[in-house]
C-alpha cells in the first residue's frame, strides 16, 4: 500500500518550558496541528505533495504566532522583508522570492516563480512586480505590524545588533490585549510524499529582527534552506541562517543519503552535527521517499509535527 506522509516546523531556538504557560504552548500545538490538517487533507484525497506543502506553509504564514508572513519581524528600518521558496522533488524544479514587503503569502509568490517564470529567484521590486502582474494578493505593510515584533525591534533599535526571532522578550515589553500575540517564534516550513511518490518542500521566513544592508539567509536558498528530490528526500531548514548556508544544509540531507547510504535520520543528524561544529543553531525536518519523517535539532526546541497515512500524528516543541 502506498504511504503519505508530511511534517511541519515553526521555527527552532532557545526555547525552554518556562517561557511558556501551559495555554500558549497549547496554541502553538493547536496551530502545527492545524497546519498540518491542511496538508494532510489534500494528500489524502491523492493531492500533491507541492499543493500540501504550500498550505501548510500558507497557513502559518497567516498565523501571527510565526515569524513568516503575518507575523514577521522587522528590519533596520523598521520595516517587514518576507524571504520563501518551494521545490518539486519530481522535476527538480524550484521557486523563490526574497525582500518582499507586500505580498500577503510569499509562498504562493515562490510556487508562481517555479511554474510561471524562466527563473529560480526574484527579489524586491521586482518579485514585487511580478507578484502584481499574475493577480497574487497583496497586503498593505500594515498588515504585517504585530505588537511583540515592534517590542522586539524596539529594544534593538538604533543598534547594530540582528536577532533571531526565538530570542525571549518580556512581556511587560508588549502592550496588547491580543494575548495570542505575546509569544512569536520561527521561521516555517513543510515537506511532503504523496500518493505518487512525489516529494516536495517549501520554507517562509521575516528574517533576523533589526537586519540591515538586505540581509537573506537560508530560507528562500535552494540547497541551503529548502531541498526535495525525489531519489531521496525533501528538506526545510530552521535557525542561524549564514550557517545553514555555509554547510548547503538541505541539500547535502539529500547527498548524503545518496553518496554514503545513510537513513534519512542519520543525514539529518551529521548535518546538524556540522553545523554544531561551526557554533551554529537551528533545526530541519524532512521526509524522505519512502515516508520515513526525521525531525532534529541542536537547540533547546522546535515547534515541529508530523502526520502520516498510518494514521500517526504528533506536534512537538521540546
Amino acid at each position: 500500500m502506498k504511504k503519505f506522509c508530511l511534517a511541519v516546523h515553526g521555527g527552532a531556538g532557545a526555547l525552554l518550558p518556562s517561557d511558556f504557560t501551559p495555554e500558549e504552548e497549547e496554541r502553538y500545538k493547536i496551530e502545527l496541528k492545524q497546519a498540518l490538517d491542511h496538508g494532510y487533507n489534500i494528500l489524502k484525497e491523492n493531492g500533491s505533495a507541492l499543493d500540501a506543502v504550500e498550505a501548510c506553509v500558507k497557513y502559518l504564514e497567516d498565523c501571527p504566532l510565526f515569524n513568516a508572513g503575518r507575523g514577521s519581524v522587522y528590519n533596520f528600518d523598521g520595516k517587514h522583508e518576507m524571504d520563501a521558496s518551494i521545490m518539486c522533488g519530481a522535476t527538480l524544479k524550484a521557486g523563490a522570492v526574497a525582500l518582499v514587503r507586500r505580498v500577503k503569502n510569499p509562498v504562493a509568490l515562490a510556487r508562481l516563480v517555479m511554474e510561471r517564470s524562466d527563473y529560480v529567484f526574484l527579489c524586491g521590486e521586482g518579485a514585487e512586480q511580478f507578484a502584481e502582474f499574475y493577480n497574487i494578493e497583496m497586503a498593505d505593510e500594515t498588515y504585517f505590524d504585530t505588537p511583540l515584533r515592534l517590542a522586539q525591534w524596539m529594544k534593538l533599535k538604533g543598534t547594530d545588533i540582528a536577532q533571531l526571532d526565538h530570542t525571549s522578550i518580556s512581556k511587560s515589553d508588549v502592550h496588547t490585549d491580543n494575548q495570542k500575540e505575546n509569544s512569536k517564534f520561527g521561521t516555517v516550513g513543510a515537506v511532503a510524499l504523496d500518493l505518487q511518490g512525489n516529494l516536495a518542500a517549501a520554507t517562509s521566513t521575516g528574517g533576523m529582527t533589526n537586519k540591515r544592508f538586505g540581509r537573506i539567509g537560508d530560507s528562500p536558498i535552494i540547497g541551503a534552506g529548502t531541498y526535495a528530490n525525489n531519489q531521496t528526500c525533501a528538506v526545510s531548514c530552521t535557525g542561524h541562517g549564514e550557517y545553514f548556508i555555509r554547510s548547503v544544509a538541505a541539500y547535502d540531507v539529500s547527498a548524503l543519503m545518496s553518496y554514503k547510504n545513510l537513513s534519512i535520520s542519520e543525514a539529518c543528524m551529521e548535518v546538524i552535527n556540522n553545523i554544531s561544529n561551526l557554533n551554529g543553531k537551528g533545526g530541519l525536518i524532512a521526509v524522505d521517499k519512502n515516508g520515513n519523517v526525521a525531525m532534529h535539532f541542536n537547540c533547546g526546541g522546535m515547534f515541529r509535527g508530523m502526520k502520516d497515512s498510518d494514521g500517526k500524528s504528533e506536534v512537538f516543541i521540546f
